[in-house]
């Protein structure tokens, strides 16, 4: 078991995001943007540049964070730029030692029922890109996000079982926030305990995030991992009782929420805030009887 997290949320810049993981006594980073832009996305020069630092600093990649068929990517339109995103990240991956790729199955069609959002289509766009994976030597791990497998468990149940040998990235705050699908209408939020169970024998790699849905305000409060709905006692005390060897990525979006421009905060605030988190995960560590290795 080891503790990663996406350091963009502490620091735009690669020294910053490796200084932070230093000082939580960390190795990896999972890499999703480096000064604002996806690290598939850089040029080949800043590219270059972030390898270098990384490898002075005896620091590694965890997972790419990718962009790739995610909840900006619409089913209903072209797959090309998946497709460019994933040509480009292949090569940085295997220049980095990187073996983990997070990826989704394209955003939810709104207004559609969950049985009317092109699955066909989804199932076969992602098992392109899981060949493509596997041909360089690399594990693509889908998320449940806000995409279809992420309409709950019984979706990406589905996902895997229409693309054969697909793993997981599991994340434990995004049910919080969640509609379930798997229920009637009005939809209530996913328990992030039951999609876990039902999905658990599939999981590769883990991100912990936390919150509390707001019912009246209709959003998130984000929490320290723990303190809020996500299960995440339960799920990281029953992942490791079950020998779970993986790595913990921490998402904080305490102090900035990636993809919401209206969460911003200070530089040291950020960079304090993922510091914190990171401590207080290893606390619960503590508390459930481990620590990392």
């Amino acid at each position: 078991m080891y503790l990663t997290g996406f350091a963009d949320e502490a620091a735009k810049d690669i020294e910053g995001q490796i200084r932070v993981t230093k000082e939580l006594g960390w190795e990896n980073i999972e890499s999703r943007s480096v000064n604002g832009k996806n690290i598939h996305d850089i040029s080949d020069e800043e590219f270059e540049i972030v390898y270098g630092k990384l490898a002075d600093a005896g620091v590694r990649i965890s997972c790419f964070g990718s962009a790739i068929a995610n909840w900006g990517k619409k089913i209903t339109e072209p797959f090309d730029s998946s497709l460019e995103e994933t040509k480009r990240a292949i090569p940085r991956m295997r220049r980095l030692g990187c073996k983990l790729i997070r990826i989704m199955s394209f955003a939810v069609i709104e207004g559609r029922e969950p049985d009317d959002q092109m699955e066909q289509e989804r199932f076969r766009r992602v098992r392109e890109l899981k060949k493509m994976f596997d041909d360089g030597g690399i594990t693509a791990v889908h998320e449940n996000c806000m995409n279809y497998g992420g309409m709950g468990w019984t979706y990406t149940l589905k996902l895997i079982e229409n693309v054969p040998g697909l793993k997981l990235v599991y994340d434990t705050g995004n049910p919080v926030f969640t509609d379930d699908r798997t229920k009637a209408k009005p939809y209530p939020k996913q328990s992030s305990w039951e999609f876990y169970r039902h999905v658990k024998e599939h999981i590769e790699y883990v991100h912990i995030k936390d919150g509390i849905w707001n019912a009246l305000e209709n959003k998130i409060q984000y929490t320290f991992a723990g303190e809020g709905n996500g299960d995440v006692k339960r799920i990281v005390k029953d992942l490791l009782d079950s020998g779970y060897d993986g790595g913990f990525s921490m998402e904080p979006h305490l102090a900035v929420v990636f993809h919401d421009k209206s969460v911003q905060s200070e530089e040291a605030v950020k960079y304090a805030n993922y510091v914190e988190y990171g401590r207080r995960f290893m606390s619960v560590l503590k508390e459930l009887g481990y620590s990392e290795d």
